[in-house]
């Protein structure tokens, strides 16, 4: 028996190929309308077009008012165009002699301060971040100019007693260590202003003596162990913003009220069961951001919408997280997840002051995005 030959009409093979691309067309067509009405779809456009704007050091208000984006492309040019605009070379002039005052240090290749910086005492700035330095050299009372010490994200266990000796600083960033203590002698820096110890993770206590620094408007002392506001805190007159989130307070002291200048207060993540009355003493509180599963009492005029405060109540969904057996490991893995949610909730609370009015109630929602 012979072979069989199976003979086709091309014409029909044709057709049906040509039919099935058709309809494949026609699908793309109709999956690309749908991407594109999708609220994923709108929410990754803002967010690449925030990143890119963040790139380039452009202000949020610039680009977001009343909590919208504008993502459209004419507005960065025209942003970027006003910048390029502004950069004229009098203030690039300026740049250049004011850079010869800041000294700036990055890199885990670094593991100790440069010899030579003992010799540069005329520096008004330190910028030191994302390094293995442990130390800060006692040598530092040498720098009487100094105005900024901006020292985050390092290996910093403890800071020299000597750093009382700079009677000019007026902004301390130890923020991201491996602090446990902070020296008394800090209290003799009369003209400090801000004040950043967050996510050392093992502070405890702040020493009385700092109950001297009449000029701070700034304190921060977030993602660490407190169980209760500190006393020389609530002996700063002039405090303007603080930040006690993520610690262990299990109330807030009755004399509160004492901080009569506070605007902005971050109390989430910790364990209140109540908010004391003495909250609705303090006349310039703008903002109160709370987390609420464990409240059961606060004063109801908090959620009054006459009121110019902003009362943010979180309610937290809290991820039980890992435990490591290394346990240097488990600190860089917390302190990397304290420093995003800090991050977070910065963009979260500048949005906040932009609207005219929040909801009492905002359900937090953990997510991660690669920028």
């Amino acid at each position: 028996m012979g072979h069989k030959v199976v003979v086709f009409d091309i014409s029909v093979v044709r057709a049906l190929w040509e039919t099935r691309v058709k309809k494949h067309k026609a699908w793309q067509k109709k999956e690309t309308e749908r991407i594109e009405q999708s609220a994923l779809e709108r929410i990754k456009e803002e967010w690449n077009f925030v990143a890119e704007c963040r790139r380039k050091g452009i202000p949020q208000t610039l680009y977001c008012k009343n909590g919208f984006i504008d993502t459209s492309v004419r507005i960065l040019e025209k942003i970027e165009r006003n910048s390029l605009i502004r950069q004229s070379s009098p203030s690039k002039e300026r740049d250049k002699q004011s850079s010869a005052f800041v000294f700036e240090l990055s890199g885990e290749q670094w593991k100790e301060l440069p010899d030579s910086l003992k010799k540069q005492t005329h520096l008004k700035e330190w910028h030191i971040s994302n390094t293995l330095i442990q130390i800060i050299p006692t040598y530092i009372e040498l720098f009487q100019a100094m105005r900024i010490l901006d020292v985050p994200k390092n290996q910093i266990s403890h800071l020299p007693a000597e750093i009382g000796r700079l009677t000019n600083l007026k902004e301390l960033n130890v923020s991201f260590n491996h602090l446990k203590s902070i020296p008394p002698e800090l209290g003799d820096c009369e003209n400090l202003e801000k004040l950043d110890c967050s996510g050392n993770l093992e502070l405890t206590e702040l020493p009385f003596e700092l109950s001297n620094l009449k000029q701070v408007i700034f304190v921060d002392i977030s993602a660490n162990k407190f169980s209760s506001v500190p006393i020389c805190v609530l002996r700063m007159s002039n405090l303007q913003w603080l930040d006690i989130s993520n610690n262990s307070l299990n109330d807030l002291p009755q004399d509160i009220d004492r901080l009569e200048e506070l605007q902005t207060f971050l109390l989430y993540k910790n364990k209140l069961t109540y908010l004391p009355y003495e909250l609705l003493n303090l006349k310039k509180l703008t903002l109160l951001v709370v987390s609420g599963d464990h409240l059961v009492e606060l004063p109801t005029a908090l959620c009054d919408s006459s009121t110019p405060l902003k009362f943010v109540n979180l309610m937290d969904n809290p991820i039980d997280n890992t435990q490591c057996q290394d346990g240097e490991e488990m600190t860089e893995s917390e302190q990397d997840r304290q420093h995003f949610d800090k991050e977070f909730m910065k963009a979260y609370i500048e949005d906040l002051k932009e609207r005219e009015s929040v909801p009492s109630y905002t359900t937090k929602v953990s997510f991660s995005l690669q920028l």
